[in-house]
């Protein structure tokens, strides 16, 4: 997709286009864009708040999990439970 093409999906997107919003969400959770996914999220697409959670747990980015949740995104604060249950470096001592 050009750079026209992406401005014009995030021009569409800030009018309201739910189809845009939709249409930027894959394509960022596609390229791993972390920046557009918390963009869009900030602006109040849950589904790119789920991507952005979902990234951040696969790339294992805790700082970004941190953010999330400090903000109060249930998700983040869960998948953060989640790595710290799942420690290597917990021997129970």
């Amino acid at each position: 997709m050009s750079d026209a093409e992406l401005e014009d999906l995030r021009e569409r997107a800030a009018r309201g286009d739910e189809d845009a919003a939709a249409q930027l969400v894959e394509l960022a959770g596609e390229r791993e864009d972390a920046y557009e996914l918390r963009l869009l999220a900030e602006s109040g697409d849950t589904d790119a708040m789920d991507e952005l959670v979902q990234l951040a747990a696969e790339k294992g980015d805790v700082d970004e999990l941190q953010r999330l949740a400090a903000s109060g995104n249930q998700d983040a604060v869960d998948v953060l439970d989640e790595l710290y249950d799942e420690d290597p470096m917990e021997d129970g001592t």
